[in-house]
């Protein structure tokens, strides 16, 4: 193993898996803190991606969690370490990305690492320290009304400042733009002054590429998926991994099942394309939370429809419905019951005989594949850019889509149906 990844939700994970498979870098994505049988899956992988569930979990779970997949990718000869995070920085003050970062860079004596979260493909982008989503700052975009991580500002520096107890520092476009020794230069020059995060300005591939070839000697990296791609010709020029080949594409049998639980605008398109296509079914947080059975009453309404075609389960709503299932149950209790009837109606799909899932959403994702008892994923073919077909690895695999909320077109999941095909 060359690179570890450590991904704090399972679509972010599979989003980055994609990035180093286009890339060339053979690549497994393991789920949940690694023991000795689970790392064991990941075979002669040059880099591992350990999907976590950490983004909302308690800040001192999140870093437990962290450390112990670092032990494990450090025992199994990680040489370089990447904690991957959302394009749209989720998180709120007090953490997790900062706490997470910090007990990471102190384990790994990491004195200074870059905080990236640029995606250019998918309108992420950093300019003056400013996130922007498309042509919004992250703070006037969708994002801001977020159900469990709102994102209210983006200055970058004064988000990451607020979550670490380290300085935070700027790498601003005028230097980014130059070339790998001007980067280079300003890294060092941050580090002397006492700098032990330095947020870089990226609006474009090439700048990603550019800043990934800066850090290659850097044990210790954060930011969005797409910092990765710069990291794996860093290991080339050294002679340690050869020209490799494209993600394999995977197959898949069986009905195909739609699942989403994330309430982002995109997905809500999304969905309201699919339920216009396809048999749909909406799960009521009221229902869920009087213990109606809804999941079992999901589940009788599944096995009535047609085999051959695809079934639509949600529990996504607009903000306004969120916010008000928060004010009666609590934000954290109302996502709970969301994600645990999601769980148990993945696993009732599967026995019904759904060997294609459709996931939208990172916390419903970690619950799906939590739920299927999935330990490893083979990631397979683009369906669009950050979110990859994959195959779970083991025993009578199942093909998952695993999609961020807020990536994909409005034809995303008939499209995702159509790759696969």
């Amino acid at each position: 193993m060359l690179l570890g990844a450590i991904a704090d939700d399972f679509t972010g994970a599979t989003d980055l898996g994609s990035i180093l498979a286009r890339e060339g870098m053979p690549v497994v994505q393991l789920i949940g803190v690694p023991d000795a049988a689970t790392m064991a899956l990941a075979g002669d992988a040059a880099a591992v991606v350990v999907a976590l569930k950490t983004r909302t979990a308690p800040a001192r779970e999140a870093i437990e969690q962290s450390l112990a997949t670092l032990g494990a990718l450090r025992k199994a000869g990680a040489e370089q370490i990447l904690f991957k995070y959302c394009s749209t920085f989720d998180s709120t003050d007090d953490g997790n990305i900062g706490p997470v970062a910090d007990a990471l860079a102190e384990a790994l004596n990491a004195d200074l690492a870059i905080v990236c979260p640029a995606f250019p493909a998918n309108g992420r982008t950093v300019f003056r320290g400013h996130l922007f989503v498309g042509d919004q700052l992250l703070q006037d975009s969708p994002m801001r009304d977020h159900p469990l991580t709102p994102m209210r500002r983006s200055n970058l520096v004064e988000l990451m400042s607020a979550q670490s107890a380290r300085a935070v520092g700027l790498v601003r476009y005028d230097v980014v733009s130059q070339d790998v020794t001007a980067i280079r230069a300003e890294l060092a020059r941050l580090r002397k002054t006492g700098v032990g995060y330095a947020v870089t300005d990226a609006i474009a591939d090439d700048d990603l590429r550019r800043l990934g070839q800066a850090v290659h000697d850097h044990p210790f990296i954060t930011g969005g998926s797409a910092i990765s791609m710069g990291l794996p010709d860093n290991f080339r020029r050294a002679g340690k991994l050869g020209a490799g080949a494209l993600a394999q594409a995977v197959s898949g049998s069986g009905r195909a099942a739609i699942l989403a639980g994330s309430c982002s605008a995109a997905t809500r398109n999304q969905l309201q394309r699919a339920s216009a296509l396809w048999p749909s079914f909406r799960l009521d947080i009221d229902a869920i939370a009087r213990e109606e059975g809804v999941a079992a009453a999901a589940l009788n309404w599944s096995a009535a429809q047609a085999e051959d075609t695809p079934v639509v389960i949600y529990g996504s709503a607009d903000p306004d419905t969120v916010a008000a299932a928060q004010a009666r149950y609590g934000r954290e209790r109302a996502g709970a019951m969301m994600e645990q009837v999601l769980g148990e109606i993945a696993t009732g799909l599967r026995r019904q005989g759904i060997g294609r899932f459709l996931v939208a959403g990172g916390e419903t994702s970690g619950a799906v594949v939590s739920a299927l008892g999935i330990k490893a994923l083979q990631i397979g073919q683009l369906i669009a850019p950050g979110v990859p077909w994959t195959q779970s690895i083991g025993e009578s695999p199942v093909t998952l889509s695993l999609k961020s909320g807020n990536f994909g077109g409005a034809d995303f999941f008939e499209h995702a149906l159509d790759v696969l095909q």
